[in-house]
């Protein structure tokens, strides 16, 4: 105690409460640091999801291909341990079957094959962006009818990647999760 009261000219008490609340702000500092790096490699996830969407809806596989490779790219250079425990939890339970898809979209030149795995894709990515509100930007869920299911996308503007050209608009937008700075 003698060597803090020479370091600082406060009473021993006062002492103590400043040095609490210095380690809480460090803490926090330390915490939030740690959350944001975790936050951008899964908003690099997203980003090359988007990119995957993309390109099945200009219907060019060889870039879906491409996109997918650095889809799981993106997904091995999350750093779990940085994340929440909640994030954790939730990013533990999806990223094997995120990685799946995502091999098997890299893997094929068949769009069609890709499409179906981009279904599954589709429908754990929301759930993990949904859970983990770590997006920066606005993403929409939208929904097509004729294939009866979903994707994420960055914009409102409908690009169906489940049938491209041949039917670029056709869906609607189903929920929007806000961007989470």
């Amino acid at each position: 105690m003698q060597q803090l009261s020479l370091l600082f000219n406060f009473k021993p008490m006062k002492k103590v409460k400043y040095l609490i609340i210095a380690l809480i702000l460090m803490g926090t500092y330390h915490a939030n640091a740690q959350n944001g790096t975790a936050n951008a490699g899964l908003n690099q996830v997203l980003a090359s999801y988007l990119d995957i969407k993309n390109a099945l809806a200009t219907d060019n596989s060889k870039l879906a291909n491409q996109k997918a490779t650095e889809f799981t790219a993106a997904l091995k250079a999350v750093n779990a341990g940085k994340l929440d425990a909640k994030q954790k939890t939730t990013w533990l339970a999806y990223s094997e079957k995120l990685r799946f898809d995502g091999d098997h979209i890299s893997e094929s030149q068949k769009i069609d094959h890709q499409r179906e795995h981009f279904t599954s894709l589709s429908k754990n990515m929301f759930t993990v962006v949904k859970a983990l509100k770590a997006n920066k930007q606005v993403i929409y869920q939208q929904y097509c009818p004729m294939k009866k299911a979903s994707w994420l996308s960055e914009t409102m503007a409908i690009k169906n990647p489940y049938y491209g050209k041949e039917m670029l608009e056709c869906g609607q937008t189903k929920e929007t999760l806000k961007a989470n700075p």
